[in-house]
């Protein structure tokens, strides 16, 4: 029986999670393992991923190929990220065996007050009454993080990479049925905004079908703009303009400013990598928390052979789930942006501390009945913090042909952003990842919203070195603060259990982000749920809707895959000759 009419069967509503899905999931098709000796991109759409192929079939750089499918992305993908969102970039240089991590994350406005998801009694919003509208919305940082990757490491010129996104714009391209489904599942949501209903629901008001041929000109003329201005088309003039007009102007306006935008900025930041077995791993520190996360859950797991007891053992699973815990327990008191609080990274990721939480493992053989947060320094501890993080988003992995690497995850946060659409694209609603209530019995929240500053994130584009200190995987995920549960799983099945990067992504998730033990119903979980059950867990059934691409090298060989859960693709780019010169017989 194919894996998604099992997931039907067992899945229903009493087995729903008590915090929805970014996105949900719309089907399950078995992706193929993707080999080529010269470069590989794997992207969310097909159409994404042809973009990308062109662009290194041209001979550019990883960068530039990133570039084409992102602003493709944003038409074919628009739930999920676009000119109007934020992400993390973690960039190999291989002539130069350097890692380059660009923070584009979008930033709070300066006018913002940390009691901004407070309403009128003192008592926090409701998730969903402060995500749609102005109020959630953060200034957007994708623009600007485009931008500065292609002064750094982009061979093509800019102009260039916007050719494929302005041509489908045009043109028009079929309504994928993700796309169509999420329509409908969002239909109340996204009629609030004029040209957001104008858009995605036609003459009749009815939600747009799979197949369904859409052209989206506004956004060409804003690409086209952006093609040969570069940023300043986007932080400034009318594009900038409109942006503040509809976040002012929504039912629930918000405080973006011409300023916030004019002085936005990325930031590099210091690679956090750490080790693993004999490997190295690299990805995004803070305001990101998934690579301090996965380094505290695998410096946790390095304690244990994980490799002698195989995907199929509750002990396993029951070390995986209580190390993602404790890692969970510390995230949400201690990440925030740095350059607002004081994070201990290293004192987090130290030896001597994961080896004493390593020891809580060991003391018993059943689940943990209390977790708490760490104390790996001698500073108190800030209160935990329990906002939410529901986020829509999308992963690029990329290697050119000279080896270069990308690992890209970026966003909108919740399906569709804020809902609110500015000439043809879609505006986040970011600010809802800062904890909604800034403080404790006086104490502030390290991710409490402040001006300027950028909301903690799970997203975890990561990047995996061999002993040699050559680029093994590339690899990220959507999917909010599961994210760091599937990038975990990829991780382990490949460098613990020796799967093929295929086979790795066609498992069946288990994760736990702190509440319960959550559960993809098929496969081999059918005979662990009650065995994980009888380890003190309360494991619950859920949809969990990764979207991982991961790209792993192997001799001379590159190996793509898309998630089976979504509508990703891999594809291998093969250079085309340079003009005059012979291709062979």
């Amino acid at each position: 029986m194919p894996l998604f009419l099992i997931f039907l069967l067992w899945w229903s509503p009493a087995y729903a999670d008590s915090r929805a899905t970014p996105e949900a999931a719309t089907g399950w098709q078995n992706k193929p393992l993707v080999q080529t000796q010269q470069a590989m991109v794997v992207t969310a759409n097909p159409h994404a991923s042809r973009a990308a192929q062109q662009m290194l079939e041209r001979g550019g750089s990883a960068v530039d190929a990133m570039i084409a499918a992102q602003m493709v992305l944003t038409l074919v993908e628009p739930q999920s990220s676009g000119l109007g969102g934020g992400g993390f970039l973690v960039h190999w240089q291989q002539e130069q065996q350097q890692v380059t991590t660009l923070d584009g994350r979008e930033t709070a406005p300066l006018a913002a007050s940390p009691e901004l998801f407070i309403d009128e009694q003192g008592k926090p919003l409701e998730f969903m009454d402060a995500v749609i509208g102005g109020r959630s919305v953060g200034t957007p940082g994708t623009v600007m993080l485009m931008w500065q990757a292609h002064q750094r490491f982009g061979s093509l010129p800019w102009q260039d990479l916007f050719t494929p996104a302005i041509s489908l714009s045009l043109n028009g391209f079929e309504v994928s049925p993700r796309l169509a489904q999420l329509i409908t599942k969002n239909r109340d949501s996204l009629q609030q905004d004029p040209q957001a209903r104008d858009y995605f629901f036609n003459e009749k008001g009815e939600p747009l079908t799979a197949g369904h041929h859409l052209v989206n000109p506004l956004l060409a003329a804003i690409l086209t703009r952006l093609s040969i201005e570069g940023p300043s088309a986007f932080y400034e003039g009318k594009i900038a303009g409109l942006m503040v007009d509809k976040v002012s102007a929504a039912s629930n306006p918000g405080t973006l400013t011409l300023e916030d935008l004019a002085q936005y900025r990325v930031q590099e930041r210091p690679a956090l990598c750490f080790p693993y077995r004999q490997y190295k791993l690299c990805g995004m520190g803070p305001p990101g928390s998934g690579a301090l996360a996965l380094g505290q859950i695998l410096g946790m797991l390095s304690h244990f052979e994980l490799s002698k007891m195989g995907p199929a053992s509750p002990a396993a699973w029951r070390l995986i789930a209580d190390a993602s815990r404790l890692a969970f327990a510390d995230r949400a008191r201690y990440a925030a942006d740095s350059d607002f609080v004081p994070v201990p990274v290293e004192a987090l990721l130290s030896a001597d501390y994961l080896a004493d939480r390593a020891g809580l493992l060991k003391a018993s053989a059943q689940a943990l009945s209390e977790v708490k947060a760490g104390q790996p320094t001698i500073q108190p501890a800030p209160p935990a913090d329990t906002s939410p993080e529901l986020p829509s988003t999308t992963q690029i992995s990329i290697i050119d042909a000279k080896g270069n690497a990308v690992s890209l995850t970026s966003t909108i946060e919740n399906a569709f952003g804020s809902r609110l659409m500015v000439q043809g694209f879609l505006l986040n609603n970011e600010l809802t990842d800062f904890a909604f209530v800034p403080e404790q019995n006086g104490v502030p929240l390290a991710n409490r919203l402040e001006p300027g500053k950028r909301p903690r994130s799970s997203m975890s584009p990561t990047l995996v070195f061999d002993q040699h200190n050559e680029l093994l995987m590339v690899l990220g995920s959507p999917g909010g603060s599961s994210i760091i549960g599937y990038v975990l799983h990829t991780l382990i099945s490949v460098l613990d259990w020796g799967m093929d990067i295929r086979e790795a992504v066609h498992q069946p998730h288990v994760l736990h982000r702190g509440g319960q033990l959550e559960m993809e119903p098929f496969g081999r979980n059918r005979a662990l749920q009650p065995a994980m059950a009888a380890l003190g867990y309360k494991p619950r059934f859920n949809e969990l809707n990764s979207g991982l691409h991961v790209i792993m090298r192997q001799g001379n060989q590159l190996q793509g895959v898309a998630d089976p859960r979504r509508e990703g693709t891999a594809i291998p780019a093969n250079l085309l000759p340079e003009p005059g010169v012979s291709a062979g017989p």
